[in-house]
C-alpha cells in the first residue's frame, strides 16, 4: 500500500506553527500544529472539540468565509487542519492568530454545544481551549514548511 504523504514527513522537525500541508488545484491544507509533536503535551481531546466549535463557527463566519472549506482536529490532537481556497500565507498567519486570540478570549456560550447541535456536546472544555489558544499565540510564526 502506498505511504500516504503526511507520514513522510519527518514529525520531529516539526515546532508549533502553521505549515502548508497540501496544494491540490485551488485547495491549499494547512497544518496548525498547536504543540510540538512527540514534545510538548498533546491537547485535551475536549479542549480541541470545543476550539473546533468556535473556531470554524468564527471561520465561517468572518471576513474570509467564502474561502474556509474546512477546520478540523488532527487525530494526533497536536493541532487542527485548515483547508482553504484563494487565500495566501500572509493572509492565513494573520486570520489564525485572530481567531485563536478570540478563541483564547471566548466568555459567550459555545457555539453548537446543544444535543440537536453535536452528537457529542457535553464533551468541551472551554478553560482548556482558552489555554491551549494562548499557549500556541504565544509561539513565533516565521515557518512555512511545505510538505510535497
Amino acid at each position: 500500500m502506498e505511504r500516504i504523504t503526511s507520514f513522510c514527513v519527518n514529525h520531529t522537525m516539526l515546532k508549533k506553527g502553521i505549515y502548508i500541508s497540501r496544494m491540490d488545484e485551488d485547495l491549499t491544507t494547512y497544518d496548525i500544529r498547536m504543540c510540538e509533536p512527540n514534545i510538548d503535551e498533546p491537547l485535551d481531546p475536549k479542549a480541541a472539540h470545543t476550539i473546533e466549535h468556535i473556531g470554524a463557527t468564527l471561520l465561517r463566519n468572518g471576513k474570509y468565509k467564502d474561502s474556509i472549506i474546512y477546520f478540523g482536529p488532527m487525530g494526533c490532537m497536536t493541532g487542527f487542519y485548515l483547508i482553504t481556497k484563494d487565500l495566501t500565507f500572509d493572509e492565513i498567519k494573520v486570520l489564525i492568530k485572530d481567531i485563536f486570540t478570540q478563541i483564547s478570549q471566548w466568555s459567550n456560550e459555545i457555539p453548537g454545544a446543544k444535543k440537536e447541535e453535536c452528537g457529542n456536546y457535553t464533551y468541551m472544555n472551554l478553560n482548556n481551549a482558552k489555554k491551549a489558544a494562548q499557549y500556541f499565540i504565544e509561539c513565533s510564526w516565521e515557518h512555512e514548511y511545505h510538505f510535497l
